[in-house]
């Protein structure tokens, strides 16, 4: 034979020749025929790739190395915690997992390397695969859901996921609904208790009684009033939150606005109220409603606190690129412990003394929201027996047409 000539070649000459040949003794049939030549064809083509295929894979094999250094790259850019793990030790860690637990993890036994009981059950040799929450890895409060998966039998994958702000936001879900259906049920207790006391006949027709209870059903309706009010216009906060306001106002006049009806409403204090308005102060990008929004909370803040006939004083004034409005009030102040909690859904300092005032408990959540939505940063500072100052900076907006 022709060395020339492929051995590959020859059968697919070969195959071809006895296909036509078969077809012929069967009939002469010309697209019978054709096929036959196609057919072998393509049986040539087969052998030929699969030839050079077979040859290229096996040229072309990734070294041990390469195939490490690809591994690394790939757990690297996971952002997450990622382990890979070869007869129990820890073999790649990207550093997600590296700043969680520590870089001498590498080369370290995987129940060494993150110490938890429940991980430790769970990476034992033979355990099962699946995932197990870990609270306290990385930090007393946090809450790390571990996932382990099999991928060779000597070799595991352990991704660890931070669960803790999916963890707080839905317990700030529960206590929300906890917290409102508890405050809309004591006025509703209340109401429902009158009710069925002015249905006796004794009761009822004494106009003095009588008097008294619808006094206290109408005050407790205004409190249930004034909650879904307040949940409500939270909940509409909230839907607007990523909607940045793009209308100029000036913060001066709305403030005047505000001071103007709340003397008019609170006849008794109206003297108590003070403003201090930096004039030519710059716009700013707002919702008009909402800003005036916070602006009634604070100061209704401030009359409930502070002493009576103390003034409360409402301060305007541009700090660099900010503006800063400011409501500061003469009472007993806050303790320093309650400050970072003020602005929770329903948490008080002195829950009676809010409930005997008529507050909802949302007033500094919903100040918070707004000025989150208009991108900036509120401010609470408060020494005991001097007074609380609540402070809202917004950023100076650029010249834009629409003006309120």
């Amino acid at each position: 034979m022709n060395p020339m000539i492929k051995p590959r070649v020859v059968i697919a000459i070969l195959v071809t020749a006895a296909i036509a040949l078969g077809v012929q003794l069967a009939g002469p049939n010309i697209s019978a025929f054709v096929t036959a030549i196609l057919a072998g064809i393509a049986t040539l083509l087969i052998l030929t790739v699969g030839h050079k295929a077979t040859y290229s894979i096996a040229t072309s094999r990734p070294s041990p190395e390469a195939i490490v250094e690809a591994e690394t790259r790939l757990v690297e850019a996971i952002g997450e915690p990622v382990l890979v793990a070869t007869d129990g030790r820890v073999r790649l860690a990207n550093a997600a997992a590296r700043t969680l637990l520590g870089a001498h993890i590498v080369d370290e036994d995987m129940r060494l390397a993150i110490r938890h009981p429940a991980a430790a059950e769970r990476l034992a040799p033979g355990a099962p695969d699946g995932a197990v929450e870990l609270i306290g890895l990385g930090g007393r409060d946090q809450r790390v859901q571990m996932r382990v998966a099999t991928i060779a039998p000597t070799q595991r994958v352990i991704h660890l996921v931070d669960q803790t702000t999916s963890y707080a936001a839905e317990r700030a879900r529960v206590d929300f609904v906890a917290n409102a259906s508890h405050e809309l049920r004591t006025p509703l207790a209340a109401i429902l208790g009158f009710i069925e006391t002015l249905d006796d006949d004794k009761a009822g027709s004494d106009p003095e009684v009588r008097g008294r209870f619808l006094g206290v059903m109408f005050k407790e309706a205004r409190r249930m009033q004034r909650l879904i009010d307040d949940l409500i216009s939270l909940s509409r906060i909230e839907a607007e939150k990523y909607q940045l306001p793009e209308t100029a106002v000036a913060l001066g006049s709305v403030i005047e606005e505000v001071a103007g009806e709340l003397r008019d409403d609170d006849g008794g204090r109206r003297a108590d109220l003070v403003l201090n308005i930096d004039r030519g102060v710059p716009l700013v990008s707002a919702d008009r409603a909402q800003i005036s929004q916070v602006v009634h909370n604070l100061v209704s803040n401030a009359y409930k606190y502070g002493r009576h006939g103390a003034p409360v004083t409402i301060r305007l004034a541009q700090e660099g690129n900010l503006l800063r409005l400011s409501v500061s009030d003469e009472g007993d102040g806050i303790a320093p412990e309650h400050l970072p909690r003020l602005t929770e859904r329903f948490y008080r300092v002195d829950s009676g003394r809010s409930r005997s005032i008529g507050g909802t408990g949302l007033g500094l959540a919903i100040v918070k929201h707004i000025v989150e939505r208009h991108r900036g940063r509120l401010e609470i500072v408060s020494k005991r027996g001097v007074g609380t100052t609540v402070s809202m900076l917004l950023p100076i907006s650029a010249p834009v047409t629409k003006t309120s």
